[in-house]
């Protein structure tokens, strides 16, 4: 049978919550961290091409023409050292087009790009040496020229793609933060929102194992209305499984004496119909105590309480224990103080009292009840030190129909009943050789008993 994959259909309500809230995470911070990184690009660019501006309007102020010398002058420096500097990135330039040129110091022997343009314009180029540059250009008229005249300013990048870089990275550490700030804040939401369903489910859990009898209401108005509706309707079972009981018992009761009766008056006839008439009197008391057994104990299978096995077993130890000394066996107990088990009771005295009553009919000297526990149940051993079995003989007493003292006076459960019992409450009957030369029957019961029967 091939296992069905884990899908958020099935996901627990938190798993679903915490991934809805990351899927739109992952999507609003993304697009949230690229509307704000255009922004401030925008905004960080605008600003570097008033500065850009600026120092274009400076080298236009002081731009001057001598006409005795036919030269074009720069009368003041720019302020800014890095003008003066070969190739430092930091460049302006005016220029005819043809054989009237001023540049700035830092160009040394290289000259800016010319495009012609009536209005300011700003855009990126590669300068000397391919470093990146923002330039700002426009063209002017200076009289008494007749060309107009191509003042251009650049200056490099660097600054601005720093700036662009270091907010990018701030942003990004940022946007991360948050995220996992909103993750953690909605976990603690979701985890103090989701507590009262933890509850319920916690008490479901407990009436399951049959440590409670009943949920708590005190919970939020909607799961509380949940929580009586789940409570009334355990009460309304536990009613009817009571009344089932009730019913088996009664009915058990009154076969009783018509089939005493039919016993009796089947010594009447001769042989064979005698043998006969008694053999089907059998089977007809032995269908009738199979399954009033299966009803009596597969209503309580579920919601049942943790019995402690010593205190429920004391009367049928000592009951049968009195039975072992008018025989001379030694009836022998080794049960831990605090051993408990998921199972009714009464279900419990009569599985244990059926295999005692066995073993007691067996055993030639001894007999011995041992219990103890494990990860996932509590086990129960009674072993003697009669005959014991052979492998077959254990194989086959399981079957429907066989009994646990088939060579022996008395009515009780067959070892196929015993089993059909431990099975509704999710347990396991296995019978094996006993060290002490007889027969061991362990029955397993798990801690977590199932609904199902």
């Amino acid at each position: 049978m091939r296992r069905r994959r884990p899908s958020l259909a099935t996901a627990p309500i938190a798993v679903r919550l915490l991934a809805a809230a990351l899927v739109i995470m992952l999507i609003s911070l993304p697009l949230a961290g690229v509307g704000l990184a255009h922004h401030f690009r925008a905004s960080a660019t605008a600003a570097f091409d008033e500065r850009l501006e600026s120092l274009l309007n400076v080298v236009v102020a002081r731009l001057t023409y001598d006409s005795s010398t036919q030269r074009l002058k720069h009368d003041a420096a720019l302020g800014d050292p890095r003008f003066d500097q070969v190739f430092s990135g930091w460049y302006w330039q005016v220029s005819d087009g043809a054989d009237i040129r001023l540049t700035s110091r830092s160009l040394w022997d290289q000259r800016l790009p010319i495009r012609a343009h009536d209005t300011v314009v700003t855009r990126d180029l590669l300068g000397p040496r391919g470093t990146a540059l923002r330039i700002i250009e426009r063209d002017i008229h200076l009289a008494p020229l007749d060309t107009p005249l191509h003042v251009s300013v650049a200056i490099t990048r660097e600054e601005l793609n720093a700036a662009l870089d270091d907010f990018t990275t701030r942003l990004s550490a940022s946007l991360i933060g948050v995220g996992v700030l909103l993750l953690l804040t909605l976990a603690l939401q979701v985890h103090w929102g989701l507590a009262p369903l933890r509850r319920l489910q916690a008490d479901l859990n407990a009436v399951e194992n049959g440590t409670r009898e009943m949920l708590d209401t005190r919970l939020p108005a909607e799961l509380a209305r949940l929580a009586g509706a789940i409570n009334g309707v355990l009460a309304r079972d536990q009613r009817l499984m009571e009344r089932a009981r009730h019913a088996a018992g009664n009915l058990a009761h009154a076969l009783k004496t018509p089939v005493s009766v039919l016993s009796t008056l089947a010594e009447g006839f001769d042989d064979p119909a005698r043998r006969r008439v008694k053999a089907e009197v059998a089977r007809i008391d032995e269908a009738v105590r199979h399954h009033l057994a299966r009803a009596s104990a597969a209503g309580a299978t579920g919601l049942n309480r943790r019995v402690a096995v010593a205190g429920t077993l004391a009367p049928v130890l000592d009951g049968l224990g009195r039975l072992a000394a008018r025989r001379s066996i030694t009836l022998d107990s080794d049960l831990p103080e605090g051993l408990c088990m998921h199972l009714d009771p009464q279900d419990l005295q009569e599985l244990v009292g059926n295999l005692l009553e066995n073993a007691l009919h067996w055993a030639r000297s001894r007999v011995l009840v041992s219990g103890g526990s494990d990860p996932y149940g509590t086990w129960l051993t009674i072993e003697d030190d009669g005959p014991g079995m052979s492998t077959d003989e254990r194989r086959q007493s399981l079957s429907r129909g066989a009994r646990l003292d088939e060579l022996q006076p008395g009515s009780g459960l067959g070892l196929a009943i015993v089993n059909e019992l431990v099975s509704l409450y999710g347990g396991r009957l296995r019978l094996e050789a006993s060290p002490r030369g007889g027969l061991a029957a362990h029955v397993w019961l798990p801690d977590h008993v199932p609904t199902k029967a």
